[in-house]
């Protein structure tokens, strides 16, 4: 196990360092042809400095290798995929990656190959004019778009996890537009201009020794080592396709069975978990973590064969030991079964509309706003029933386009209170969205209290818990009357960092996490230690007079 995980991250890191290689060359080399809408005197320029780095021998080894070792991986690790199955954007870069080389390697041997065995000058120019008046040139447009999309959708992949990656996206993507258009408008510009002169026939004669254009033998070896270099390319893909296939029939020789006791009967390959046997096979299994083992809805309860099964995990048992679980029930997620075995699945989606597996819950970490406005039953004492109202729509009025406009959601409202999540992708931006919604709610109050002083109204005071944790988004009620909510300990959290507000003499306590989590580091702070009602260890969180000063002590930590 430990020298195929071994195995799995040398060749994920590979294609990564080898892929960000060739996605850099690709760059550069696509601004090289922008040029030409510019200046064919900037083009020229900027393929001598390109090919100082490119032609010189460490730059060629280093280009070829990866680009060598980022194919051959590739194929590697489509041989040994248990399954075709995957996320769209996943097969989207797949096929691409497949049909490059297709035209990579006849421009390749047109250009690089001609240029070192017959001494070819592959400048711009030449290229353009060998392919412009032909189906050549919508083909090698074709490859611009799919080395291009194949490297962002790579490099997307990569950084998505990254804290920074996720505010960058907007602009990423301006760039990723921008590039291959700049680069089709200098083709387009350029070899309108080149051809003209070439066709014109003025300066046929004098381009042609200026590129040394190959003899008629000479195209002619180029297509003999355009048909051998494809030729091998589809042999490769056949072997990638017979390996594929060879290793899913012996796996099915070796296949497990598992019967399902209100269900169908299967055979899986060894080595999946229980839960991916059953997503494998249509099979519906509840999993509201995902299958990390943080939840327990895949649980299962083993009928027949828990002898042949080791023993649980730590993750997988502590799971357990949450829910109270009999020594024959275990997490689908966690389990591979190597033997026959008769399961009962504990949860099952219904199957009813409007229950969909999406519905029933998501893990997320989200940034959560608790806010309660203080003295609210002395302040109402004697009014009448719509004079209350009154006052609290005026309230809501006023707090919760600031909110709103930072990003966030009312989850619900909780008489003189309200809970607010914000959702965004990722834990910094739903964090960096609340930071920014406690700063407008302290400023719209600041505004109303001052209309209720001019209507010779006491002010209204605040209390606001921020928390940023693990939360399950998902639908609570019955079908068809199940709005979306949040639930989970960091709700919770939140609610009592509200509450810490009123003895503190406080408008806003931020936990430590959130702060953490927007990019700040916490140390930096006067944090206090706060202890919360029914949590055993004490929370560190930054307590804020006054919610409208936020920017200045922010301001001040950095």
């Amino acid at each position: 196990m430990a020298s195929a995980l071994w195995q799995g991250n040398w060749i994920s890191r590979t294609r990564i360092a080898t892929g960000l290689v060739l996605f850099t060359y690709a760059f550069f080399h696509f601004i090289n042809i922008g040029l030409g809408l510019l200046s064919p005197v900037w083009m020229a320029q900027f393929q001598d400095i390109r090919q100082l780095i490119t032609h010189s021998l460490l730059g060629s080894v280093i280009l070829y290798a990866s680009l060598i070792l980022h194919a051959g991986l590739a194929l590697w690790s489509l041989a040994r995929r248990r399954n075709l199955r995957m996320p769209r954007g996943t097969a989207v870069q797949t096929v691409l990656g497949l049909l490059i080389p297709l035209q990579l390697l006849s421009h390749i041997v047109y250009t690089r190959y001609s240029h070192e065995i017959h001494d070819t000058n592959d400048a711009m120019p030449y290229v353009i004019v060998l392919m412009w008046n032909s189906p050549e040139v919508w083909q090698q447009t074709a490859l611009l778009l799919a080395v291009w999309i194949h490297g962002c959708i790579g490099l997307h992949y990569w950084l998505r996890l990254t804290r920074w990656w996720r505010p960058m996206i907007p602009w990423m993507a301006g760039l990723a537009v921008f590039i291959p258009g700049f680069a089709l408008a200098g083709l387009l510009t350029e070899g309108r201009r080149i051809y003209d002169l070439f066709v014109e026939g003025s300066q046929r004669a004098d381009l042609m020794a200026a590129f040394n254009w190959p003899s008629r033998d000479a195209f002619a070896q180029l297509l003999r080592t355009e048909t051998l270099w494809l030729t091998t390319f589809w042999l490769l893909l056949a072997l990638t396709a017979a390996s594929y296939l060879l290793r899913k029939m012996m796996r099915r020789r070796q296949a497990v069975r598992i019967r399902y006791a209100d269900g169908p009967e299967i055979r899986a390959e060894r080595g999946m978990t229980l839960l991916e046997m059953s997503r494998a096979n249509g099979i519906a299994h509840t999993a509201l973590c995902g299958g990390k083992g943080r939840c327990t809805t895949c649980r299962v309860v083993i009928d027949d064969g828990a002898e042949d099964l080791p023993p649980p995990e730590p993750t997988e048992a502590r799971s357990l030991a949450r829910v109270n679980a009999p020594a024959n029930m275990r997490l689908a997620c966690q389990i591979r079964p190597a033997a026959p075995l008769t399961v009962t699945r504990v949860f099952r989606p219904d199957g009813r509309p409007g229950r969909a597996h999406a519905s029933q819950g998501s893990e997320q970490q989200l940034a959560i706003l608790f806010l309660d406005m203080r003295g609210f039953t002395a302040r109402t004492e004697g009014q009448l029933p719509y004079d209350v109202v009154f006052l609290l729509n005026r309230f809501f009025d006023a707090i919760v386009p600031a909110i709103t406009e930072a990003g966030g959601t009312v989850d619900k409202y909780l008489g003189d209170g309200l809970l607010a999540v914000f959702k965004a992708p990722g834990a910094q931006p739903s964090a960096e969205a609340a930071l920014e919604a406690a700063t407008a709610i302290g400023l719209a109050l600041q505004q109303f209290n001052a209309q209720l002083a001019d209507e010779g109204e006491p002010e209204v005071r605040i209390g606001i818990g921020l928390h940023l944790g693990e939360v399950v988004l998902g639908e609570i009620g019955s079908v068809g009357h199940a709005p979306k909510t949040i639930i989970g300990d960091s709700v919770n959290t939140a609610s009592r960092l509200e509450a810490q507000t009123k003895p503190l003499a406080v408008e806003l306590l931020i936990s430590a996490q959130l702060l953490k989590a927007a990019g700040y580091t916490p140390e930096r702070f006067d944090l206090r230690q706060v202890d919360l009602r029914g949590v055993s260890d004490s929370l560190a969180a930054l307590p804020v007079q006054q919610a409208a000063a936020l920017p200045r002590i922010l301001a001040a930590a950095r």
